[in-house]
């Protein structure tokens, strides 16, 4: 059984199905229980830019911090916006390790994808923006989850899983 708990919080209104599908991946490869909340964020009117007419990771970010409960290590908010960080056109999603929350979206991951697609790759950024949460870096395998994807091509070319590397070191950060 895992032994960290990372809560899952709906920000928008991204498939509830799809949250519970995040589960079995985050359990299987990271070692965390995901539990999906019960409240939900509205679209994040408050962190939208509308010079670049996209939504400001660290703005949700904040929001998402008060709902950690006592026994969870970190909460992810799992979106359908676009969102961005000022240095970057777009991101897939944002972890900052010191708070313990994470914000990924759906909304560019879900561009010309069918439903399978759209799960897979919603899978593997889950576990990699858990991955930086639990205190891994970015990889420089192409293959590995914790690769730093630019498209969803990226996302479709990484595993699910940690390689070698990236497994030995996150059983370090675990002792």
């Amino acid at each position: 059984m895992p032994q960290k708990t990372l809560l899952l919080v709906s920000v928008g209104s991204p498939p509830v199905s799809l949250l519970r599908d995040l589960q079995d991946p985050l359990a299987a490869q990271m070692g965390v229980a995901a539990v999906v909340s019960k409240a939900v964020l509205t679209t994040p009117a408050y962190a939208f830019n509308k010079d670049r007419g996209q939504y400001h990771c660290n703005a949700i970010m904040r929001r998402l911090t008060p709902m950690l409960e006592p026994g969870q290590f970190a909460v992810l908010g799992i979106s359908d916006v676009d969102l961005f960080v000022p240095d970057s056109p777009f991101v897939f999603g944002e972890a900052d390790r010191e708070s313990k929350t994470a914000v990924m979206s759906l909304h560019r991951l879900a561009q010309g994808a069918a439903s399978d697609t759209l799960r897979r790759r919603a899978q593997v950024e889950v576990v990699h923006q858990a991955g930086h949460l639990l205190g891994l870096s970015y990889c420089e395998d192409p293959r590995c989850v914790m690769f730093f994807a630019q498209t969803p091509q990226d996302c479709d070319r990484k595993q699910l899983s940690l390689c070698n590397l990236c497994r030995n070191e996150l059983q370090k950060l675990n002792r």
